[in-house]
């Protein structure tokens, strides 16, 4: 159940409750898209940084190890040793990025694996299928991400589509809870908005799917090449019509001023693999910008990533050491840069939960904007 505990304009401070556990939000959920954090992090650490939702991806599992292996090991939470929520991605997504090795139909997607070619379908019945024996906390519906750009034509159909695929979804989910051998019996459906750039797409089908009544709803076919003002027009236009009383999670999304802008427009749920994906390159966030601890001036610096923050990395190692790391090809030098970038991402999260709560989320908006985008001079 979400609780919606605070506004300011459409800036939403709720939380949710999940058997699980209960999230706050905002929220930015850690990537783990086959039930681990890429450059070696692992659940004991995400505890440490405090993390409150992993989000793994269900069309990656289903390949391997194999959505019935991870129920006969007793589900996604046992399997991985984590006792906080878990999304799972319906594997939607993959038919886009997987555009070169699949066929859509009214019945699903017939895919190529890309692990070994073998044939894979996925439908809304399968997906919630494989999702059901994750047990995840939250499972998503099954939709298709459009390109961008689209015909309005395309989208159209898509849409409509995604909409009837959403409608066997939660029939599918709803008898999935109720069978005797079922890993979550609580498991959540959250539908997805769809409709490319055209906002008045979007507005239709935000009212269509907030009609059934489910868990949560997200924002879906964003951050897939069109600019970032049409990112906010969109959400401009179609977070209003999505319930206010349940969460709103926003995909794929993004940098932190992403997240800070979407906040503003009403976001509750965000996820995104910039924090993991950059820091295995030795890319790092802080609050001066982002820096890349390849450079050459950071051969003998020996001050923290940024000094000030307690993460494990920053409490314990310089920059010149994880830079050595990084030229070396020394995984640990991923892993600290992995750890820093999640650690300020949730901790950013918090700020943002705080400064709702104490009504100063204009200053710290404009003062975080400022901060990530390096208009802070180092001390």
């Amino acid at each position: 159940m979400y609780t919606l505990l605070k506004q300011h304009g459409r800036a939403k401070r709720g939380q949710f409750e999940t058997v699980h556990g209960t999230i706050q939000t905002p929220v930015f959920m850690n990537v783990g898209t086959a039930a681990a954090i890429k450059g070696a992090v692992s659940t004991v650490d995400l505890h440490e940084i405090g993390t409150q939702v992993e989000l793994s991806n269900t069309y990656h599992l289903h390949v391997r190890p194999g959505d019935e292996v991870v129920k006969k090991l007793g589900g996604l939470h046992k399997f991985m040793n984590w006792d906080r929520p878990i999304l799972t991605d319906s594997g939607g997504f993959q038919v886009f990025s997987l555009a070169g090795l699949r066929k859509i139909k009214e019945e699903g997607v017939h895919f190529h694996s890309h692990v070994d070619g073998r044939k894979i379908f996925m439908g809304p019945e399968q997906s919630m299928q494989i999702q059901s024996n994750l047990g995840s906390t939250i499972a998503m519906a099954f939709d298709e991400c459009i390109p961008n750009p689209s015909t309005r034509e395309y989208v159209e159909n898509s849409v409509a589509r995604t909409t009837r695929w959403l409608i066997r979804c939660k029939a599918e989910l709803e008898r999935l809870n109720g069978l005797p051998d079922t890993v979550n019996p609580h498991q959540m459906l959250f539908g997805i908005n769809q409709g490319g750039t055209y906002a008045d797409i979007r507005i239709e089908h935000a009212k269509r799917i907030s009609e059934l009544d489910l868990a949560g709803y997200a924002v879906g076919g964003l951050a897939v090449g069109e600019s970032h003002e049409e990112m906010y027009h969109i959400l401009d236009e179609t977070v209003p019509y999505l319930p206010l009383e349940k969460p709103t999670y926003l995909m794929g999304v993004g940098t932190p001023a992403n997240i800070l802008e979407a906040v503003d427009r009403g976001v509750d749920f965000f996820d995104c693999v910039y924090p993991s994906r950059n820091g295995r390159h030795g890319h790092v966030y802080t609050n001066y910008g982002k820096k890349n601890l390849l450079n050459a001036k950071f051969e003998l610096d020996d001050r923290p990533i940024e000094p000030g923050c307690n993460c494990p990395a920053c409490r314990n190692y310089s920059r010149a050491y994880i830079r050595h790391l990084l030229k070396a090809g020394e995984m640990l030098g991923m892993r600290l840069c992995v750890l820093h970038n999640l650690y300020f991402y949730n901790t950013m999260m918090q700020e943002i939960r705080d400064a709702l709560d104490e009504d100063r989320w204009p200053e710290y908006k404009k003062w975080k904007l400022a901060a990530v985008s390096g208009e802070r001079t180092e001390p």
